[in-house]
């Protein structure tokens, strides 16, 4: 079985189903500059326009999409990322700031074995 991009803990799983209830389909996108540096942003789904240099990592949280771009998954394509929660308040625009928690991501490197697994499965999708 292909390991998977991404991940989530069950604490950023609770996170998401509150705001969830609050805001609606959410979607995350990791960046690798602006605002919070590399945290991942959540945003109502749609809210953030991917295009053709956003890569698909995958899905958490029952069907939450989360996208990375294309250069700073150059840098990750070797880790798998998973999204957790922390208390604080970041800076950005992302839709827990104000609830007292920050999303951030812990990584760790894909074995051989993955890694192999990951080139055969392909790339993975990107936006349009």
């Amino acid at each position: 079985m292909t390991p998977r991009r991404i991940l989530s803990t069950p604490d950023a799983d609770t996170w998401i189903d509150t705001l969830t209830a609050k805001h609606g389909p959410l979607m995350f996108h990791q960046s690798g500059g602006c605002c919070d540096g590399s945290a991942p942003m959540c945003f109502p789904k749609g809210e953030f326009r991917v295009g053709a240099q956003d890569v698909l990592l995958g899905d958490i949280a029952g069907g939450v999409q989360v996208w990375i771009g294309a250069a700073q998954f150059e840098y990750w394509r070797h880790t798998q990322v998973t999204i957790d929660v922390v208390p604080g308040r970041g800076a950005g625009m992302s839709l827990e700031s104000p609830e007292g928690v920050r999303f951030i991501v812990r990584s760790r490197i894909f074995t051989d074995d993955e890694t192999a697994e990951l080139a055969a499965a392909g790339e993975p999708a990107r936006g349009a």
